[in-house]
């Protein structure tokens, strides 16, 4: 299996390579089709140049002449209408010139081999040392007619640039694949940190401590995954903990109606105490069944998959309907309902909606002292419904504000146990505001209340 270390290297090498190719190629276009014709006309006015100063100094002796210019870095190929050939400088590699070229040449016609040299597209002719290559005049040597050949000596003049460029390239190369290496090694050390992290997550070890301090877009994924790692291991506690709770709300209700049914089976008990007895086990058996039902609702939520049935209602009217089945409640206590209750219509689920009510308003009953005061009030501001919850009882410590939304969280564990209490219906009531696209906030002062308002988008 290929690493990614070992992928990003050969991939780099081979971007090296196509790019030293289309590189290689694309200069050998450009001197086909502009340094050639340029280098053509160059040697074509050094060569007339030569050809004019002997025409002005025909004393000078043609042979020694070529030969001291052949010493400067110039190839030469003089050759009269006998045949007769001299070479000047360096040797040509190859001597390809053709018979009929050599007569033009003699019969006065100037010869632009270094245009016309094969353009192949890895023929650079620059450096190709070849007769063929060169530029060709006429020449008059003592009243004879004779052509003379000419082009520069690279290996003259470019001998140790060819060998300092060579040197620089081949360095070059070895020390982009070194750097590479080490580059890419850094590259992927936090991944593979990363790696390691994830091994340890899927064995169920959540502390991971990757200690990346990079800010680019792997640091970034670093910080990210250090964070889920977090909300992982809090949501592993929340699943424990949520499963201990669970245990221990169905643990006390049926060690009560086993240890009471026992009683009634294994005791003589008088029909009071019989009818005590049994009232005790049915309120275990309703507190059991309330809990199922809200364990399953939440698991409900949780999914938040098309389980919304949106109509359009007044959610006064369905407020309204609350307080009168709840009504025994509030009237056996003698409480006060203050209501503001104008018609307001909204989109929403009426029964998900309707426990809403219920959870807040029974709570407010159950936790608001004889004649005291309830107050109901909707109101809408920019598109949206404001419900607010008031009551005149006990309240809740500001310390426990920020948890009374958590699954099974209690302010008073013994009060909430001996009513009843599951400690799972505000976190239903914030559940169903949140699928509804809302907030739920709650404001409270021990002994002067607790309000709790519900905002919810009218469309």
């Amino acid at each position: 299996m290929k690493t990614l270390y070992s992928r990003i290297v050969l991939t780099t090498i081979a971007i090296m390579v196509v790019s030293s190719f289309i590189a290689f190629v694309l200069s050998n276009l450009y001197y086909q089709y502009n340094l050639k014709p340029f280098n053509d006309q160059k040697v074509t006015a050094m060569a007339k140049d030569i050809g004019h100063f002997y025409d002005s100094h025909p004393e000078i002796d043609i042979h020694e002449y070529l030969h001291h210019l052949g010493q400067l870095g110039y190839q030469f190929y003089l050759v009269n209408d006998q045949g007769k050939e001299w070479l000047y400088g360096g040797i040509f590699r190859k001597q390809d010139l053709p018979r009929e070229t050599v007569q033009q040449v003699l019969g006065g016609t100037v010869y632009h081999g270094i245009a016309e040299f094969p353009s192949g597209l890895f023929i650079t002719g620059f450096f190709d040392n070849v007769l063929s290559n060169s530029i060709g005049i006429p020449l008059q040597v003592d009243g004879t007619p004779q052509a003379l050949f000419i082009r520069p000596d690279i290996t003259v003049q470019f001998g140790e640039m060819r060998i300092f460029f060579s040197i620089i390239m081949v360095i070059a190369i070895l020390l982009s694949i070194l750097l590479v290496g080490i580059i890419t090694r850094f590259i992927v050390k936090p991944i593979v940190k990363l790696t390691e992290a994830t091994q340890s997550v899927a064995q169920g070890q959540y502390n991971i401590e990757l200690n990346v301090t990079r800010r680019d877009e792997l640091g970034q994924l670093a910080d990210r995954f250090s964070q889920m790692a977090k909300s992982l291991a809090q949501l592993e506690q929340m699943r424990q903990e949520f499963v201990s709770n669970v245990s221990h709300e169905i643990q006390s209700p049926l060690a009560s109606i086993q240890g009471f049914s026992q009683t009634l089976q294994t005791k003589r008990l008088s029909e009071e105490q019989q009818q005590h007895y049994l009232s005790i086990i049915e309120a275990e058996s309703r507190r059991m069944s309330q809990l199922s039902k809200q364990l399953l609702m939440l698991a409900s939520l949780d999914k938040e998959e098309n389980i919304l049935e949106r109509t359009t209602f007044d959610v006064a009217e369905q407020i309204k309907q609350v307080l009168f089945h709840t009504e025994w409640s509030w009237r056996s206590k003698d409480l006060t309902i203050d209501m503001s209750l104008p018609s307001t219509y909204i989109y929403g689920d009426q029964q998900m909606l309707h426990q809403v009510w219920t959870n807040l308003i029974t709570n407010s009953i159950k936790f608001t002292p004889a004649e005291g005061v309830i107050s109901l009030r909707i109101s809408e501001q920019n598109k949206h419904c404001r419900i607010e919850v008031s009551d005149t009882g006990i309240g809740i410590p500001q310390e426990h504000l920020p948890h009374i939304f958590n699954r099974f969280y209690r302010v008073d564990e013994a009060r909430d146990r001996s009513e009843g209490s599951s400690g799972l219906g505000l976190s239903i009531t914030l559940k169903i505001v949140e699928l509804h696209g809302g907030h739920i906030e709650v404001t409270s002062e021990p002994g002067m209340g607790t309000t709790f308002t519900v905002t919810l988008p009218i469309i």
